[in-house]
C-alpha cells in the first residue's frame, strides 16, 4: 500500500501532467528572490528551459550565451569562483553533453559553486528525434567526483531539488525532461537530496526507480497488488550520492529487486543500484530502461511503449526476477 508519510496525492490516476522542468523555473525565481547571487545563463533556449522565468524578473543576472555551450560553462566557473552561484541550462544533450569536458574540469575538478540543469532528457522528447534524446547523460555524471546527480519524479519535487540544490555548495546536476509528467507528490512529500524515499511498502520486490518512472513504478505496483504480489516503490531521485542504507534495507527486506529509469540500462541508475547491492547484499536484479539502443522520432507516449519505459516492462520484470528469486 502507499506509504501515508510521503503524503502523496490521494489517486494518482488522477494525476496532473505538468513538465518537471517547470518545477526548475519555479525554484530558481524562488532562488533568485532569496538571493542576489543566484545567476543565469542559458544557450538561446531560455523558454524550453523555463529559465525564461528567471529572466524576466531578473534581467540583470541573466546572461545569454548563444550556441556556446562550452563557453557557458566555463563563464559560470568563472562566475562561482568570484562568489555568485551560477545555474547553466540547456537540453542535456548539450549540457552536458556537449561541454563534458569543461564540466569535469573547469567546475567538477576545481569544486566550483555550478548547478547545471540538463532539460529534455529522456526518450519522452519526442519528434526531436535521437540527436536530441540524451539517454546517457545520467552515465556521463555520475562518474565525475564531486557531482551531485538529481531527477526528480516530477514538477513539484523538481522545485524543491532546485532549491535544494542552490542550498548546497559545490557542483549539481539537475535532469528534467520536456513532457508533461504525472505530478504525484505534494508540497508535504518528504525530500532531500541523497535520501531515497520509500512510496510504497511491500514485501515480495522492490521496484527502485527515478523521473518519469517513479509513477510508472507505482501503477505497476497497484496492478501487480490485484495478483497477490506486494511490491514496495522507492523514488530514488538522487542518483549521486545514493542512498545505500535505504537501498541495502530495501533489498534484505523483498529479496529482489527492479529498476526502472528513462535512460540506458548501461552505466545509469539501475548501474548505481547494482553496484551498491554487488557489494553489500547481491539478490536478483532486473533493469527496465533504454537497451542499448539510440532513439528515434515519434510521439512521447509511443517511444515510451516501444523503448520500454512503461508499467507493463515493469510488471514483466517484476515477475521475471520473482522467479529468479524462487
Amino acid at each position: 500500500m502507499i506509504n501515508q508519510d510521503m503524503h502523496l496525492i490521494k489517486n494518482i490516476h488522477e494525476a496532473k501532467g505538468i513538465p518537471s522542468r517547470d518545477g526548475y523555473g519555479k525554484g530558481l525565481v524562488a532562488l533568485g528572490e532569496k538571493n542576489e547571487n543566484i545567476v543565469a545563463l542559458c544557450c538561446d533556449l531560455s523558454d524550453s528551459t523555463r529559465m525564461g522565468w528567471f529572466e524576466e524578473k531578473f534581467p540583470e543576472r541573466f546572461i545569454e550565451v548563444g550556441v556556446a555551450e562550452q563557453n557557458m560553462m566555463g563563464i559560470a566557473a568563472g562566475l562561482s569562483d568570484e562568489g555568485k552561484i551560477p545555474f547553466v541550462s540547456s537540453y542535456a544533450v548539450f549540457s552536458p553533453g556537449r561541454n563534458w569536458d569543461q564540466l569535469r574540469i573547469s567546475v567538477c575538478y576545481s569544486q566550483a559553486n555550478v548547478k547545471i540543469e540538463g532539460a529534455h532528457a529522456g526518450i519522452s522528447v519526442g519528434p526531436d528525434g535521437a540527436t536530441h534524446q540524451a539517454l546517457e547523460d545520467i552515465a556521463i555524471t555520475r562518474c565525475i567526483p564531486n557531482l551531485v546527480v538529481v531527477v526528480p519524479a516530477d514538477a513539484v519535487e523538481g522545485e524543491k531539488a532546485t532549491i535544494e540544490s542552490g542550498l548546497l555548495k559545490g557542483p549539481v546536476y539537475l535532469r528534467f525532461g520536456r513532457e508533461k509528467v504525472p505530478t504525484i507528490t505534494t508540497e508535504q512529500t518528504p525530500f532531500k537530496i541523497g535520501r531515497a524515499e520509500v512510496f510504497r511498502e511491500g514485501k515480495d520486490v522492490c521496484v527502485i526507480a527515478c523521473g518519469i518512472m517513479v509513477y510508472e513504478a507505482l501503477i505497476a505496483a497497484e496492478k501487480l497488488e490485484e495478483q497477490g504480489i506486494e511490491v514496495m516503490v522507492i523514488n530514488n531521485h538522487t542518483v549521486k550520492p545514493i542512498d545505500k542504507k535505504t537501498l541495502i534495507e530495501a533489498a534484505k527486506k523483498t529479496g529482489a529487486v527492479v529498476t526502472a529509469e528513462e535512460h540506458q540500462v548501461q552505466g545509469g541508475m539501475g548501474s548505481a543500484v547494482a553496484e551498491v547491492l554487488a557489494e553489500s547484499f547481491p539478490v536478483p536484479i532486473k533493469f527496465v530502461g533504454i537497451q542499448d539502443r539510440f532513439g528515434e522520432s515519434g510521439e512521447p507516449e509511443e517511444l515510451l511503449e516501444k523503448f520500454g519505459c512503461t508499467s507493463k516492462e515493469i510488471i514483466q520484470a517484476v515477475k521475471d526476477v520473482l522467479e529468479m528469486k524462487k
